[in-house]
């Protein structure tokens, strides 16, 4: 199968040129000025001159099956992911059962190979079922295909099981990518001390994530393992961070779109769709996480898709489930929020959303609009602006802040191994 995307614009030496595209048998063959379209090519897709990228790539994402089925399964969250123009996601593990051994692991992979529409990379857990201090069996699940090992929604509280898991997993070359939050310092908190004290509700403070990212960082520097902060919040976070990367440990980072975006300025009504878990922090850790990825101390970005039912939505926020989703509204809400104002580049964007996490986490594959890649393809439409609906979501989960915007970088079609998995 041969086919052509015609009249692209994709990003070279980071200004954006007219290039055709030839794809044969999912992988890219040619991108040039022009390609002869001859009897040998199968199909024409006429790009119309959208911006043409490497498919995105999402580290932190949440797909609920087995056990939750209700709030999304793989295969409505892949077509998501796809919607959003991400080929390639890291699945995390709050599964039921989760994927704490070879036998669970191996159900879980099969099911994302039977119902995902793009690349899916399984987390496996750290601890028994993300529970308790009972490690996993870290080589028998790496040999069974985990992308990395995390507790996500669940930061690990004893000291010595995150020494020995990082001892573990530094000795097989694998990620520890960790949700970092002491219970202790998180005083049943919902919301950040502004908005909390808006709407008399419990605070939960900044340190609760910056004092287990400090333990953590000392022990990944003790360990030698590559440690990844998911979605940090807070700019005292960030500090830690650029320090420890000065240092010469091994530790990444991500944020996510929503907190890049919104402060908790924001959370003037008892509103959950404003709920999640790291809570949305003051206007001066937005900015530092702006400047952290500026100046490499933040990696990439990553959604943290996070679907719910309405039912564990539809209440206050004192009592409504932690999370939004964020697949399907990532890269135009960043374009149009930062490109398009001058605050970053479209290059760096792509950078943090595709080349850089595929380059982190080691997946050769991902992430790159190259010859002899797979063709994993977004075609964004730049120049027209739409409103982001709550019918156009093909995730099971609604629960968007972002839900009403008017944005620029529509998805019309994404690619994964040349084969169209979204299309307008």
């Amino acid at each position: 199968m041969k086919r052509v995307i015609a009249n692209s614009r994709v990003l070279e030496a980071d200004k954006l040129v007219k290039r055709d595209i030839l794809i044969e048998d999912g992988q890219i063959q040619a991108i040039e000025p022009e390609i002869k379209v001859d009897d040998t090519i199968n199909e024409v897709i006429d790009a119309k001159n959208n911006f043409v990228s490497p498919g995105l790539v999402d580290v932190h994402v949440h797909y609920r099956q087995p056990g939750q089925e209700d709030k999304e399964t793989i295969k409505t969250g892949s077509q998501a992911a796809a919607h959003g123009g991400f080929t390639t996601v890291g699945a995390m593990p709050n599964l039921t059962p989760a994927p704490d051994s070879v036998d669970h692991f191996n159900a879980i992979k099969k099911l994302n190979q039977q119902d995902g529409v793009v690349h899916i990379k399984q987390y496996a857990t750290i601890t028994t079922n993300r529970e308790d201090d009972e490690l996993v069996d870290f080589a028998a699940l790496k040999q069974a295909g985990a992308f990395a090992f995390s507790n996500d929604g669940n930061g690990i509280q004893k000291s010595s099981t995150m020494y020995e898991a990082m001892q573990q997993a530094a000795k097989l070359d694998m990620a520890i990518v960790e949700h970092v939050q002491d219970d202790a310092l998180s005083y049943g908190g919902v919301l950040n001390d502004g908005a909390a004290n808006r709407l008399h509700l419990k605070a939960m403070p900044w340190v609760s994530e910056t004092a287990q990212a400090a333990r953590d960082i000392v022990l990944a520097e003790a360990t030698g393992v590559h440690y990844h902060i998911c979605h940090a919040s807070s700019k005292h976070t960030v500090e830690l961070i650029r320090a420890a990367k000065k240092a010469g440990i091994n530790v990444t980072a991500e944020v996510t779109p929503h907190h890049l975006l919104l402060s908790d300025d924001a959370i003037t009504t008892d509103n959950s769709n404003y709920k999640m878990n790291p809570p949305l922090r003051g206007e001066d850790d937005r900015q530092a996480l702006i400047e952290g990825l500026l100046d490499g101390t933040i990696d990439m970005i990553a959604t943290d898709h996070a679907p719910h039912t309405k039912a564990d939505k539809d209440k206050s926020i004192a009592s409504a489930a932690f999370g939004i989703t964020g697949s399907e509204t990532a890269f135009d809400m960043l374009y149009t929020k930062f490109v398009k104002t001058g605050r970053f580049t479209l290059a760096q964007l792509i950078n943090w959303m595709a080349k850089k996490p595929a380059s982190v986490f080691k997946m050769a594959a991902a992430g790159s609009l190259e010859v002899g890649k797979p063709a994993d393809i977004a075609v964004f439409d730049l120049d027209h602006a739409h409103t982001i609906q709550e019918s156009d979501y093909l995730s099971k989960g609604k629960n968007s802040p972002f839900t009403g915007q008017t944005v620029y970088g529509e998805t019309v079609m994404t690619l994964v191994d040349g084969k169209i998995v979204y299309q307008k």
